[in-house]
């Protein structure tokens, strides 16, 4: 099948792929999205069995004003497309030789209290820690989140010139030293330099500028949709298609079509396979791909028009990949609450294993737990709880995947240190339900580089203006979007990332949020 040209295609149904599509159609663009798998959604994906039902993906929603930003974009609001609840407690912490546990309160007094109270002077410490938090993510919000980095000119503002010698600090010292001059008491540490796993990253690697994380779930709380992450996909689609973009499922885009356009080349469409099988090409004006970027570059372009090669990832550090639990248990589960956080003593191991040159799955490992049944009804049959585990491992696929014996021996040994660590000894005895997800399946399912399930970590060399850009430096009228690209790791990331694109495609280099709502220009590209 050959269309005509005045279309853009996304390449990739994840979130970032269907913000992007919805947006450029909102600004007047003929789009259509292909998407290589029969669901949308991508790594934010949903699993169901026997009445549950398990988001595969992310589950803190973070960074509420970005999601509403860009909902406001397109004419409405999260209140009107989501139904929102602040966790209270936000999340608890079990550590590893310590009896009992710290929860974690919705907003900064409490926490304030809490450190206070595991630590005598701590609380006027995180006063001041926060503080800078804010500060800081406030200025990343107006000066670096939102900016395509195409003019480095618009980042010498006179806000970032007044704050250059705390912001060089932050940028070259490391996440875990700044915790450590804050507080003492490790637990606490911990929680400060834990946020740096959002990010792909180690506390010891992640620039302390990442302090920032602590303002989003100390102080500004964490949040919750009814229904589950998949309702997040399932209302940017609606809103995608309102706007007329065109969404094919079962389209596996095999490679992207190029012409001469003097010394560069030009897109001119893509290859892909349809559901049956059937090779197809979609003509194009302009192609934005929010696959990962390493599959782009490396298998849809030749080599001669890759501005990311082969030997450009040889130096690239990835974020961890994963070993993911999805467990139906029969009964309550009151010792977890909806997000819980366990932690090994041993972290700078535990991160080595993880980052190291020679890389091995901790064991024990730092868990993450997710109990969405603890907030959300509907995810789990009446009399069940509904159980995400998350257990980092190396970004490596040849630890298997789900179905492969290492994988389950991973997940069973995560059981296990959860029944142990927060006292539900016969958690192995009740499981009705299992299913278990591996680096190996992050390479298949969804081409993701080295298995890794973020993406290329938030160290100094990959942040900011430093992270991979957003547009081909070798081929015209090819974009990029997604975790891989800028701005970075994370739902929010994504969905500034789509709002960067049509900045790109725009030429503007402003430094933050687009006007809402989006208003078409006054003549549709093409």
């Amino acid at each position: 099948m050959t269309t005509s040209h005045n279309r853009t295609v996304v390449i990739g149904g994840g979130i970032s792929g269907l913000a992007t599509a919805a947006l450029l159609a909102r600004d007047g663009q003929r789009v259509t999205l292909l998407e290589r798998r029969e669901v949308l959604g991508g790594r934010a994906g949903t699993w169901e069995q026997d009445g549950f039902t398990f988001d595969t993906g992310p589950s803190w929603y973070l960074m509420p004003e970005v999601f509403d930003h860009f909902y406001r974009l397109l004419g409405t609001s999260a209140a009107e497309q989501l139904d929102l609840g602040r966790l209270d407690p936000a999340y608890r912490v079990y550590s590893e030789g310590r009896d009992g546990r710290l929860d974690l309160a919705a907003d900064r007094a409490g926490n304030l209290a809490l450190f206070e109270s595991v630590e005598p002077g701590a609380g006027a410490k995180m006063d001041e820690y926060l503080r800078s938090a804010k500060e800081t993510y406030e200025i990343a919000i107006r000066s670096f989140l939102y900016t395509t980095f195409e003019s480095y000119r618009t980042l010498a503002s006179r806000e970032v010139l007044a704050r250059m010698p705390k912001l060089a600090k932050l940028l070259t010292e490391d996440l875990d030293t700044l915790a450590a001059r804050t507080v003492s008491d490790v637990r606490l540490q911990q929680i400060l330099g834990y946020p740096a796993v959002f990010l792909g990253s180690s506390p010891f690697e992640a620039p302390s500028m990442y302090h920032l994380m602590s303002y989003l779930d100390l102080e500004d709380g964490v949040l919750y949709p009814q229904g589950g992450f998949s309702r997040i996909i399932e209302t940017i689609a609606e809103l995608a298609r309102a706007e007329g973009v065109e969404i094919i499922t079962g389209a596996e885009v095999t490679g992207i079509t190029t012409m001469p356009a003097g010394r560069r080349a030009r897109v001119d469409g893509v290859n892909y396979l349809d559901a049956d099988g059937r090779r197809q090409l979609l003509r194009a004006d302009r192609v934005v791909s929010a696959a990962d970027l390493h599959h782009t570059e490396t298998t849809l372009l030749p080599r001669e028009l890759q501005t990311y090669p082969a030997e450009y990832w040889e130096k690239r550090t990835a974020g961890p990949g994963a070993v993911l639990v999805m467990l139906g248990v029969r009964g309550e589960l009151p010792e977890l609450l909806h997000h819980s956080l366990f932690f090994t003593a041993d972290w700078r191991d535990n991160f080595g294993r993880i980052f190291g040159k020679e890389t091995s799955v901790p064991d024990p490992a730092s868990l993450y737990v997710c109990r969405p049944s603890a907030t959300d009804a509907g995810v789990a049959p009446d009399g069940h709880e509904n159980l995400f585990i998350l257990v980092p491992v190396p970004a490596d696929p040849s630890i298997g995947g789900g179905g492969d014996a290492r994988v389950a021996e991973i997940g069973d040994a995560a059981i296990a240190q959860i029944a142990e660590w927060a006292g539900v000894p016969d958690l192995a005895e009740r499981i009705v339900v299992r299913r278990d997800v591996g680096p190996a399946d992050f390479a298949t399912d969804l081409n993701v580089w080295k298995g890794t399930a973020l993406g290329p970590a938030h160290i100094l060399s990959q942040s900011a203006m430093f992270r991979s850009g957003n547009v081909s430096k070798k081929v015209d009228g090819l974009f990029y979007t997604g975790g891989s690209t800028i701005p970075g790791i994370g739902l929010p990331m994504c969905l500034i990332s789509a709002e960067l694109v049509v900045k790109r495609m725009r030429g503007d280099i402003t430094t933050g949020p687009m006007a809402e709502p989006l208003r078409a220009r006054a003549e549709a590209t093409g």
